[in-house]
């Protein structure tokens, strides 16, 4: 495995797995914590059960080391002996009889009182002994107390865990086995997603894009299922456009190719003579030709960002106007009216050639659906730092429900009236291309009475900055000045 030593938790063959793991790894860490904390809290009680213990021995030995005289027993050395903690016997007059330890709390035994406590590292009992009414001598037990200090507490809490062990087992195993069973039940619901990204990423991988991942959650797992079937939907789309791109560049190479071998073989077979006319037909054929591959290299290449764009300010009237001259050149007498509502203020920034590819293929569009007692318009406006263009013609226009495809490769509203006229089916998604580069946005829409009207944007170009007695101005070509974004003409 690259990347360095495989972790504990990457040997689990499934989520599942991983998170009951975690989860009962955390519910013994928590119980353990539990278990030490309240045992720590509850050292008192050893303490106060172990003084207890301390003063019960205490007692055991009043009773058995003065006789009902009230004198000390002649076998008190065996009764001491027969205690395991230290044991000490003094009379009433407080002189020790047995032992060395000597209690703090002697006097306050010796008027009769029972008293425990701890003093000097030693935890002690002592008890008054009586006969009849009378103080005879008291009994004090002692042990070291091994529960001072942090050490102690420590020893306190584990001797007191000791004795309820198998209570702390028997809890701590219920608990663990919720824990997994909870753990269970969460992951299955939490992997659900996990596992269903998975199957439909494997048929993806088949071929198959229609899989999608039922969303219930709207956490993360739910987002990431959202974005996965938007994923998959993508890469559907990408996937019909991969195989209508395919069918109609074949049928787009079909047409002009079939004709070409057909003339061919006319040709060789006699039945043609190579006249003008007939090798007319076959160069219209090779240009279509070689149209429709360049056209298809440069969206490809606009496509992946691969023409980079010469920007520079270019004059939008002059250019529409240059524009116009080429697409009505050879319309004949029947073209439609052509107007340009440019502004001769407007100045772009743009590549010229690549706005001049844009221009054409719109004009174009229109010069050609547009019939001869129509009209085609250019204009502009300029909002803030931005141009938007328009070509609006007087045509037949474009149906509501084809206006969201028109930007499409090979699209066609009348595909056999724009097969026949010539058109590639691809200007407007070479146009779109060239726009988006540009980082603007083009669009159709129907125009009011008919026809259609195509917009696109794009940035105006800034004003080149000057120095004129402390005052910035613009320095145009031929005495223009800036204003407001756009080149205008400087007035007499």
């Amino acid at each position: 495995m690259s990347g360095g030593a495989m972790r504990p938790l990457d040997r689990l063959p499934s989520i599942r797995a991983k998170l009951g793991s975690v989860i009962v790894f955390a519910v013994a860490v928590t119980i353990m914590i539990m278990y030490l904390t309240v045992g720590f809290a509850l050292r008192t009680y050893e303490q106060t059960r172990e003084s207890q213990a301390l003063q019960g021995e205490a007692q055991t030995v009043a009773a058995l080391a003065f006789t009902s005289a009230g004198v000390p027993s002649s076998n008190l050395g065996r009764v001491v002996d027969r205690v395991p903690n230290q044991t000490s016997v003094f009379d009433a007059s407080g002189r020790p009889l047995v032992g060395s330890y000597q209690p703090p709390t002697l006097d306050r035994v010796l008027r009769g009182y029972t008293d425990f406590g701890l003093a000097k590292g030693h935890r002690y009992a002592g008890v008054p002994v009586f006969r009849g009414s009378a103080l005879v001598g008291a009994v004090y037990v002692s042990r070291r107390d091994v529960g001072s200090g942090i050490g102690g507490a420590a020893l306190t809490t584990l001797a007191l865990l000791r004795t309820v062990w198998w209570q702390l087992l028997a809890a701590g195993a219920i608990s663990a086995f919720i824990a997994l069973a909870l753990a269970r039940i969460l992951a299955r619901g939490m992997t659900q997603p996990i596992r269903e990204m998975a199957g439909a990423a494997e048929r993806m991988a088949t071929g198959d894009y229609q899989a999608r991942v039922k969303v219930h959650t709207r956490d993360e797992l739910g987002r990431l299922a959202g974005s996965f079937n938007r994923m998959a939907g993508e890469l559907e789309g990408v996937e019909r456009l991969r195989r209508e791109l395919v069918a109609n560049v074949s049928h787009e190479l079909k047409t002009p190719i079939s004709a070409l071998r057909a003339h061919l073989e006319n040709l060789l077979d006699g039945v043609e003579e190579p006249n003008p006319e007939t090798l007319q037909i076959m160069l219209e054929q090779s240009e279509r030709l070689t149209r429709l591959v360049e056209e298809l290299l440069d969206l490809s290449r606009l496509e992946a960002g691969d023409v980079p764009l010469q920007l520079e300010p270019v004059g939008l009237r002059a250019l529409v106007e240059q524009v116009g001259r080429e697409v009505s050149v050879g319309r004949g007498s029947e073209r439609p009216a052509f107007r340009n509502e440019v502004n001769a203020s407007v100045e772009v920034n743009a590549d010229r050639e690549r706005l001049h590819q844009v221009l054409f293929n719109l004009l174009d569009n229109a010069f050609r659906f547009t019939p001869g007692d129509g009209s085609v318009v250019a204009s502009a406006s300029i909002r803030d730092s931005t141009c938007e263009v328009a070509v609006e013609d007087t045509g037949p226009g474009i149906p509501a429900e084809h206006l969201p495809f028109v930007f499409e490769r090979f699209y066609r509203v009348s595909s056999s009236r724009s097969r026949d006229d010539g058109g590639t089916g691809i200007g407007l998604a070479i146009s779109r291309s060239i726009v988006e580069a540009h980082g603007g946005r083009i669009r159709v829409e129907q125009r009011p009475g008919g026809g259609s009207r195509f917009v696109f944007e794009v940035a105006v170009a800034p004003p080149a900055a000057g120095q004129d007695g402390g005052r910035r101005f613009a320095e145009p070509a031929q005495g223009g000045v800036y204003a407001g974004g756009a080149r205008v003409k400087e007035e007499a």
